[in-house]
């Protein structure tokens, strides 16, 4: 059984927040059973950009911090990291006025870098994931719930692309573009690689419409947790009413069998069926997720690439 635990949140107020985070932990065990003493945890929100910073398209800096607090009372050591589609973390995380907690929490903000990992797949053999999420000790991921103009939804395994550093990802908008099933394998297989430990999403003032960042906020009221990031995903889906076929991320975990059915979720708080938003908006029309690049670039890319692959791989580590 994967446990997915759903609950009500009304406000971003620390107070609150806290003890809504608590109260969304609770089934799964709490932060205790996930963090121990000495443990080096990566929190990786959703920092898409610092362009918008009313837009609710990021996870918000409440919520990273009052977990951050949770986790350095279970005695672990957290650090934030992302590799933002605009910008660097630090610059991302500023514009959207993170840094006032994270210097009160003393939480750092770092940069990703970039390594080989060997990966079992029978689509990619390697991937360049982020070192610094392969080698943190646990990895609590906090998307952000988004409508997405390329791939319809980004939930918590979207958000995990944010672990693939640097220009990696404009290769693979390039490499996979032109087929939205390879390109949402590859977004399973990179969760698959990165394995977080938990995921809590951040649904208390969602973004609809054109996603990610292009949309409107829109207050949806609550958080959800667990270990499984993608049955987390599908729930929030069910709660959504949105067609899983109309996600690649969700389409292929299903296709993979890295997914767990329906029947084998458990619900310790809410289930999806007694919260569901009939008027979600999805984006107008989606996009090319290669974005149209000219030929030039597309060679550009592809010699990046090629020298990338020659690196020496480091081996993937199945369990943490």
């Amino acid at each position: 059984m994967a446990l997915v635990s759903v609950n009500r949140a009304e406000r971003y107020d620390l107070p609150q927040l806290r003890e809504s985070v608590l109260e969304v932990l609770r089934p799964l065990g709490g932060i205790e059973a996930f963090v121990k003493a000495g443990d080096r945890v990566l929190l990786k929100p959703n920092l898409l950009t610092g362009s918008r910073p009313q837009g609710e398209c990021i996870t918000r800096p409440e919520l990273v911090c009052t977990v951050a607090q949770l986790v350095q009372e279970a005695g672990g050591e957290p650090f934030l990291g992302d590799s933002p589609a605009f910008g660097s973390a630090r610059g991302v995380a500023k514009n959207n006025g993170y840094l006032p907690f994270c210097e009160e929490y003393g939480l750092p903000i770092v940069e990703f870098h970039g390594d080989r990992y060997a990966v079992t797949s029978e689509t990619f053999n390697h991937l360049r994931l982020s070192k610094e999420a392969m080698n943190a000790d646990v990895v609590i991921n906090l998307p952000k719930v988004k409508s997405h103009c390329q791939l319809t939804m980004t939930l918590g395994v979207k958000n995990l692309f944010g672990c693939v550093p640097g220009k990696m990802k404009a290769w693979w908008h390039l490499d996979a573009g032109k087929d939205a099933n390879r390109f949402g394998e590859m977004l399973v297989e990179t969760a698959n690689a990165i394995q977080p430990n938990l995921t809590i999403i951040d649904g208390i003032i969602a973004h609809e419409g054109n996603g990610p960042s292009g949309g409107e906020p829109r207050f949806l009221g609550l958080l959800g947790a667990s270990e499984n990031v993608f049955a987390l995903d599908m729930a929030f889906l069910d709660i959504l009413n949105v067609n899983p076929e109309l996600v690649p991320t969700a389409a292929a975990a299903h296709r993979l069998h890295i997914a767990p059915s329906w029947e084998s979720l458990e619900f310790p708080l809410l289930h999806p069926r007694t919260l569901q938003v009939s008027n979600w908006k999805l984006p107008e029309a989606l996009q090319p997720i290669d974005f149209g690049v000219p030929r030039i670039l597309r060679s550009t890319f592809k010699h990046f690439y090629i020298r990338l692959i020659k690196e020496p791989m480091t081996a993937y580590r199945v369990e943490r």
